[in-house]
């Protein structure tokens, strides 16, 4: 009798262990495709920038990138009936304070990325700019919780956090140091890092828009209109006043801006289902950062020279990266838009 128990329990821990590491090396598969889904993040700035660099234009290249996503999102959205009609009927729900004005024009900080990609990407180079756009998104981050922007509790600011805060700042200094003594430099690598710090409340007004409709494809079409539209008229009043020139690029992969954002949005959407957001947040901000250094290394063509200290500041940024985001003490209720009606 007690031969058979013991035999049973053996079996019973072996299945338990079976499982287990076959629980470990699907999770560390998962890991795998959201590090290889955040590296398409520095592909798309690769793009954008050279796209800036070709036509001598960054701004317009900002346009062509956001038009080029939105024709995706028209081609998936408009031909369903339902969701043409909840994206057509967003501007009277605006019309009637649904929600706080601003958070309706939240494509305006992803408007803000793209442009200093465009114009930012070709001098910094890959590396450098993910570095110092990831640096401002710690830190937005951080305050977002701190204030409750967009967040169902306000988080206080424990010593990690204050870390993962200051890190951050260190990781875009030292990408930047080596090319310190160009003046025009410094001010390329605030663009992204401004980008990072205007994303953090940039969720909140996604999640509220993607609720209104009953879709978040339509949250991300909305962005992509307003994004365009800012983009576009900013550029519209450049060459009416004779401050551009419109060009289009003969390479077709110039145009693939746009598609690139969306296909990383959704695996994104895919693996948090499987990895939850820290662990997913984590992943794709490694993918980032490895990423933007192994196209810098591995396409010499892009001209820019990964230096030790900037792979020294994209390691740093990955630390503060995963030390920012160790919960702290909730200190109370957050603008939570998805529980706010």
């Amino acid at each position: 009798m007690h031969k058979r128990e013991e035999s049973l329990r053996n079996t019973l821990n072996e299945q338990t262990d079976t499982k287990t590491v076959v629980a470990s090396a699907t999770a560390g598969l998962f890991v795998l495709f959201t590090i290889l889904a955040g590296m398409l993040g520095p592909v798309q700035s690769a793009v954008n920038g050279q796209l800036g660099k070709v036509i001598g234009d960054g701004h317009l290249a900002a346009c062509i990138s956001f038009f080029s996503g939105l024709v995706v999102m028209f081609i998936i959205v408009l031909p369903q009936k339902k969701l043409r009609t909840a994206l057509f009927h967003l501007p009277s729900q605006l019309k009637a304070g649904v929600l706080p004005w601003p958070y309706f024009f939240a494509g305006c900080c992803g408007a803000v990325i793209v442009l200093s990609e465009g114009v930012s990407v070709g001098a910094l180079g890959v590396a450098t700019f993910q570095t110092s756009l990831i640096s401002g998104m710690v830190i937005s981050g951080i305050l977002c919780d701190r204030f409750g922007i967009g967040v169902e509790f306000k988080q206080a600011l424990s010593l990690p956090r204050i870390c993962g805060a200051v890190l951050a700042i260190v990781a875009t200094i030292l990408v930047v140091s080596p090319v310190f003594t160009a003046p025009h430099v410094l001010v390329l690598a605030i663009l992204p890092f401004t980008g990072g710090l205007l994303a953090g409340w940039q969720p909140a007004g996604n999640s509220k828009i993607g609720l209104l409709a009953d879709s978040m494809l339509v949250s991300i079409t909305w962005n992509f209109i307003v994004g365009f539209t800012a983009l576009t008229v900013a550029f519209l009043v450049r060459l009416s006043v004779g401050n551009a020139t419109f060009a289009l690029p003969t390479r077709w992969w110039m145009f693939l801006g746009g598609p690139l954002g969306l296909l990383s949005i959704a695996l994104m959407a895919l693996l948090v289902r499987k990895l939850g957001l820290l662990l997913l947040a984590l992943a794709s901000t490694a993918g980032q950062l490895i990423g933007s250094v192994l196209i810098d290394l591995a396409v010499p063509q892009l001209g820019h020279t990964v230096y030790g200290l900037t792979v020294v500041g994209t390691v740093v940024a990955l630390i503060a990266s995963g030390i920012a985001m160790i919960p702290s003490k909730k200190i109370g209720k957050g603008t939570n838009y998805e529980t706010a009606e």
